[in-house]
């Protein structure tokens, strides 16, 4: 009757896109942002020797991402092959969007494949894959293991990504009124719990268990903190955004970021533009049903972006405008 959704999934669901057709309302927003890119120690150091500036930067390491690429087709070498969750995944969209601002063209130049997020660790130690995008903890297990690093928080690429989002069907929604209202309040409840850091190492020694994600509490409190191991050599990073599970209003959903999730869709091929998808889109975001559940008043976001996303490149998102949106990207073929 309820999900926990990649929220893409639940835009492609309502739009009939690679299955049936199921509309889906999404009231809360698990979380925002939460995902990293992480590479291999030899791929790392491929892209710091060719980056011209600072490697924290998304845009340095886009063009030296395409300097590697050109050079190992050059040499006659196999292309890159990066690991996202799901082709209907902010991951996917992530990693594209990175790729795409230097000039790399994901679907030709590089190899994306679908991993499940437990597997990507044993993926980049056996060499099945030079990177991946995914959620906490994968990536601080994969630099506690010594075999990559942390390239970017994808917090540094859009500072506001939904992410993970709960899900219902829309006729549910309805028929279960009652329900799903309180159903929205015990979320925003546990939330709230998650957010209070007097709480975090209980809710890291909750999450560690053998039967929930099996990782050291320690390594899962880092993410919560949004500080986390960028390097096997011990360097940190920190980012008060890393993952926003409550706070600063990521719980209420917002329709401009299912806009933006929609026309990711239509950038890369997987849905064709059109007013009605567009709509049909954004109905599924629904912060009046959230506000109508909390049963107060949005709360005021701190510096937030002006286009409540806050991409690293490119033009500001205007839900209105998809085309104009998207014919600001240069062509990549």
């Amino acid at each position: 009757d309820a999900a926990h959704l990649l929220a893409p999934v639940a835009i492609a669901s309502s739009l009939g896109l690679g299955h049936v057709r199921v509309p889906i309302v999404t009231p809360f927003n698990l979380g925002l942002n939460g995902n990293a890119i992480t590479v291999t120690n030899a791929l790392h150091a491929a892209i710091c020797a060719a980056a011209d500036g600072d490697p924290a930067d998304p845009s340095v390491t886009a063009r030296a991402l395409a300097t590697v690429v050109a050079q190992r087709k050059r040499d006659g070498l196999e292309p890159l092959t990066f690991g996202m969750t799901f082709p209907y995944s902010t991951h996917n969209y992530q990693l594209r969007f990175w790729m795409a601002s230097g000039g790399v063209d994901p679907d030709e130049d590089i190899r994306l494949v679908v991993l499940p997020p437990p597997f990507m660790v044993e993926s980049i130690a056996n060499g099945q894959v030079d990177a991946f995008c995914v959620g906490a903890p994968w990536n601080s297990v994969a630099v506690d293991l010594g075999i990559g690093h942390i390239l970017h928080f994808v917090s540094e690429i859009l500072q506001r990504a939904a992410e993970k989002v709960l899900a219902v069907r829309a006729r549910w929604a309805e028929d279960h009124a009652d329900v799903f209202r309180r159903l929205v309040r015990a979320h925003g409840r546990a939330a709230a719990f998650v957010e209070d850091v007097n709480n975090r190492d209980e809710v890291a020694a909750i999450l560690s268990a053998p039967d929930r994600i099996a990782v050291a509490p320690e390594v899962i409190r880092r993410t919560l903190d949004g500080r986390l191991k960028v390097s096997p050599d011990g360097t940190y990073r920190t980012s008060e955004r890393y993952l926003l599970v409550g706070r600063s209003g990521a719980a209420r959903p917002d329709p401009v970021q299912a806009a933006w999730l929609y026309a990711q869709m239509v950038r890369w091929g997987q849905a064709t533009q059109s007013a009605d998808a567009l709509t049909v889109a954004s109905r599924v975001f629904r912060p009046e049903l959230y506000d109508a559940a909390v049963d107060r008043p949005p709360v005021a976001v701190p510096n937030l972006p002006a286009d409540g996303l806050g991409a690293f490149t490119g033009p500001a998102f205007d839900p209105a405008d998809v085309a104009g949106y998207l014919a600001a990207f240069p062509k990549l073929r």
